[in-house]
């Protein structure tokens, strides 16, 4: 789990297999994943959307965009984190997302992209 840094807001992903949620007879892979932010700049900063791009291991890209983040806004203080989980349906065991986040300093100062790095989604025994 390799964190991005974008103008001092630390991102970190964690990805892991659902199997309870999965139905591989169907070729239906839900994977989770687990996102850390850290606001590690001396402004307050509030996270106003994303963007996604979902590839699996037939190169079938697919891209999602929207407001916030499980349905919230945050905003965070210099030193504060930001946590979430969330999670992504695949046709295959195996696939890749990265992205970014736009954020704005506050008070409504410009808008800046902030990179989400790319992560794995893998079978777990595929791994072995």
């Amino acid at each position: 789990m390799t964190p991005s840094i974008t103008k001092n807001i630390q991102v970190k992903v964690k990805s892991s297999f659902s199997e309870l949620q999965s139905n591989i007879d169907l070729n239906e892979f839900f994977f989770t994943y687990h996102v850390s932010i850290v606001n590690n700049s001396e402004h307050t900063v509030q996270l106003l959307s994303r963007k996604w791009l979902i590839t699996d291991s037939n190169g079938q890209n697919r891209y999602v965009e929207g407001e916030g983040v499980v349905g919230e806004q945050p905003i965070l203080e210099p030193g504060q984190a930001y946590e979430y989980y969330s999670g992504c349906l695949l046709k295959t065991g195996f696939g890749k997302m990265k992205g970014l986040y736009v954020f704005q300093t506050l008070p409504g100062f410009d808008p800046f992209d902030v990179e989400i790095p790319e992560f794995n989604m893998v079978l777990p025994w595929v791994m072995n």
